[in-house]
């Protein structure tokens, strides 16, 4: 099965997934996102499936994440029901790499962001390179970290997650082996390689010892140490605070003493919307002990209110549409974001009172009529 933005392909007992948007970093659509997720529901009866590989087209990266700009396009026509299919089909794709009943491959070169890492946290072998960008950037325009964020970075090491959340920092392929969101690290010129010699295991017996033998093979030691490793006790200390402004303070008292990192955590904080960062905080407070399906329906709702939301549409504006790189998030102030406004943001009215991920408690995952 081909389309112009993702291919599918099933030889050796290996089915190919590639993105095929290179132009925008292979950022997914709602349609590719529903493609992908029925291709795998297509895919689970198919008795000699072993493995699914999953990669993107192009020099610069695996995928940049959803395609927002979509969004900002339909914010005055057809909105919600653009922003149900895109949340909808890609959340629900994400639900089904967690639960593939065969290994799920990602090739997580160059940039991972958004929708790309929320793929990649999925799916259970990850290979990274010295040229993995891997971040949850969403508060840079007025959004929230989505794609099951919520389960895979609260099960991050301390509290990483959190602050990959709030400050859409951007980390390593070394960043991610630390924090066992990667199995392999290896060349970003070994793909070629990789590719035949995975086609050349499915077309033979195809084992998961072989594969896990295969992999090991790719291993190459990493250029550089973990940033992340190093700060970990930083960021445990600052992020464990409970509410932003306490976070905010804590920051501001290392900063004074000479902490150039805080300093620069602190900078980047007082950037972000201030509505995204209380709101964002309490999805991980909330999300802690929650199931991926529970997980992902918060986000759900979450991201339809986010549509109606200024901000959002001033963020895409300020980084996607005239990338001034200065927009102007209301409320400005995080005094101004009480608490019924974000307890607002979890709740949301699905009309006939069913969520359409409601399916998402089951073991699998039915195609639609």
């Amino acid at each position: 099965m081909e389309s112009s933005e993702v291919s599918f392909q099933f030889a050796g007992r290996i089915g190919w997934i590639r993105l095929n948007r290179p132009r925008v970093i292979n950022a997914i659509t709602a349609e590719m996102a529903e493609k992908i997720a029925l291709q795998l529901e297509r895919w689970k009866i198919e008795p000699d499936l072993r493995l699914v590989v999953i990669s993107g087209e192009g020099e610069r990266g695996f995928c940049a994440g959803g395609d927002m700009a979509r969004l900002y396009e339909a914010r005055n026509s057809g909105i919600t029901e653009l922003a149900a299919r895109l949340f909808g089909w890609g959340y629900r794709l994400d639900y089904i790499v967690y639960r593939y009943p065969v290994p799920v491959l990602v090739w997580m070169d160059g940039v991972v962001m958004g929708g790309g890492a929320g793929i990649g946290s999925a799916a259970s072998h990850r290979i990274v390179t010295e040229r993995t960008k891997w971040a949850m950037p969403e508060l840079n325009i007025g959004f929230f970290p989505d794609v099951g964020s919520s389960y895979f970075l609260n099960r991050m090491p301390g509290r990483i997650g959190l602050y990959l959340a709030l400050t859409s920092s951007v980390i390593t392929g070394e960043d991610l082996l630390y924090l066992g969101a990667a199995e392999v690290y290896t060349s970003s010129g070994r793909w070629d390689e990789a590719k035949a010699n995975l086609q050349s295991l499915g077309e033979g017996g195809f084992t998961s010892r072989q594969l896990s033998e295969l992999l090991a093979q790719m291993q190459d030691k990493p250029t550089r140490p973990s940033r992340l490793a190093a700060l970990r006790e930083r960021i445990d200390d600052h992020f464990a605070r409970a509410t932003i402004e306490d976070i905010l303070a804590s920051l501001e008292r290392a900063a004074g003493e000479g902490d150039e990192w805080a300093w620069e955590t602190l900078t980047a904080l007082r950037q972000k919307p201030p509505t995204s960062l209380k709101v964002t905080l309490r999805q991980f407070q909330s999300g802690r002990g929650k199931s991926l399906a529970d997980c992902l329906r918060m986000e759900m709702d979450m991201s339809m209110n986010f549509v109606a939301h200024d901000d959002l549409y001033e963020g895409i504006r300020a980084v996607l549409i005239d990338k001034d790189r200065n927009p102007r998030w209301q409320p400005a102030e995080l005094g101004e974001v009480d608490e019924r406004r974000v307890q607002s943001f979890f709740r949301y009215d699905w009309p006939g009172g069913r969520h359409p991920l409601a399916e998402l408690a089951s073991e699998t995952v039915s195609l639609p009529e």
